[in-house]
């Protein structure tokens, strides 16, 4: 079976360099796997939480597509298309809606910070925050459930979206699949290799810092911008430190071993530089050139590139459009002449359920265990010394289910659990982190049914 991947790109900028090297090109290339069922989309909707600027999000989109496209994407090997042209994602965001939890969306980082900075400044918690911001990680979560996507690959900062995801989706299969996965939990692909490169004064290479290097500019302006590129002192003749050089580090990103190995050989030499710059220029116009000739000429003929999107949504919908019918079903927006299922029957549960046990210890403080229905232990609490406050707790973890849940992985061969701010419970040791990640799982889906 091949393994579904999926990728969204924000359209509130130009791409440059240190996106090409570190998500473009690497995304391009994992596409031609020959086991890979690739979905790569314009995220528009996602960028009108950043920018109200209309002119710059359509430049932006036209810019995007340009790029993916000239860099060797191809449209009709993977399903390429924009958000806003597939209208089940806003539909199926409003049914995610209904079923994901405030709490989980108060612990998303975006909005953390958002609140933390109005905090720092006296101002009111949500102060200029809007529900775009808030409810984004929903909207996220259909891109990805849409489409069960098994792979997503992400950021380190950006795990906690696919999480969420993950527990939206569980949520939503435990309380209308009658006994059905609906979604597909997808899986965070973690991009750990992934270049972040310096720009031309040795920070990372972000518009914020006004230090990036065109991607598709004129050999003549990439040449010019190359020339800025701050560097130590050293006259022609003295060695150069290859390893504290941002410039060879853009080097490295772009050159074969060989190239590489003489670059450093004649850098340590004394190679001027004005000609390291030289070649890092003919090296990036090497590469770059072909694509920079097929982007400008896709950003000459729009009406092409409309054409190619609007293929890709149509391929994306003829998926979207049936599987958003069956979850319709399953929510009860059905047509009157459907079925309608014995709801008595549907709702009847059998055997064993998940369960918490709460036990007294020798120094008299009170503990709880948490079990799923097979028996299987995933938590022990932490010491109390009123065993009401075990009922209050286990109680509330009930009512609010994955939503109250804050899992940590701080140890390497175990989770915890906490609640506002406090450690509630541990889990047992497991031998692997594919053991411990199953076993989160597990803790996950077991409340679940509880909380329904």
């Amino acid at each position: 079976m091949n393994t579904r991947i999926l990728t969204g790109i924000t359209t509130t900028g130009t791409p440059h360099l240190g996106n090409y090297a570190g998500a473009i090109r690497p995304a391009i290339v994992a596409s031609r796997a020959a086991d890979a069922d690739s979905f790569y989309f314009l995220a528009d909707y996602h960028a009108l939480i950043k920018c109200d600027d209309p002119l710059r999000i359509q430049q932006s989109r036209l810019e995007i597509a340009a790029t993916w496209l000239a860099a060797g994407l191809d449209a009709d090997r993977v399903t390429f298309y924009r958000q806003s042209d597939i209208p089940e994602i806003p539909e199926l965001t409003w049914l995610l809606t209904c079923v994901a939890g405030k709490g989980l969306l108060n612990r998303a980082h975006a909005y953390k910070a958002s609140v933390d900075k109005n905090l720092e400044q006296g101002e009111d918690p949500d102060a200029g925050v809007s529900m775009g911001l808030f409810s984004y990680p929903v909207l996220m979560a259909a891109d990805i459930l849409m489409f069960n996507a098994h792979k997503v690959p992400v950021g380190r900062d950006q795990i906690q979206h696919v999480e969420m995801a993950r527990d939206i989706g569980q949520r939503f299969n435990h309380l209308f699949g009658n006994g059905k996965e609906l979604f597909t939990l997808p899986e965070a692909l973690i991009e750990e290799s992934v270049a972040t490169l310096p720009g031309l004064d040795g920070r990372k290479m972000s518009k914020s810092y006004d230090n990036t290097i065109p991607l598709f500019a004129s050999a003549k302006e990439l040449k010019s911008t190359i020339a800025r590129i701050v560097t130590d002192s050293k006259l022609p003749g003295e060695p150069k430190d290859p390893d504290a050089s941002h410039l060879f580090t853009l080097y490295q990103a772009f050159a074969t071993p060989a190239q590489l190995a003489e670059f450093r050989s004649d850098l340590l030499a004394g190679l001027a530089w004005g000609e390291a710059k030289q070649r890092l220029f003919q090296l990036l116009d090497d590469e770059l050139g072909e694509a920079r000739e097929r982007y400008h000429a896709l950003i000459a003929k729009p009406g092409d590139l409309e054409d190619i999107l609007q293929a890709g949504a149509t391929k994306a919908r003829r998926i979207a459009t049936p599987f958003l019918g069956e979850l319709r079903e399953a929510v009860g927006l059905r047509n009157f002449r459907s079925a309608v299922q014995d709801t008595a029957a549907v709702k009847k549960k059998a055997g064993k359920t998940a369960r918490f046990a709460s036990f007294r210890e020798a120094d008299g403080n009170f503990r709880f265990r948490f079990f799923a229905a097979d028996g299987e232990e995933l938590l022990l609490s932490r010491p109390f010394s009123d065993p009401k406050a075990i009922g209050a707790c286990s109680q509330r973890l009930i009512a609010e289910g994955v939503d109250a849940l804050e899992l940590r992985t701080d140890e390497a061969d175990r989770f915890t659990l906490w609640l506002d701010g406090e450690c509630l419970a541990e889990s047992p040791d497991y031998a692997s982190i594919e053991l411990l990640e199953a076993a989160m799982l597990r803790l996950r889906q077991a409340l679940a049914t509880l909380a329904a």
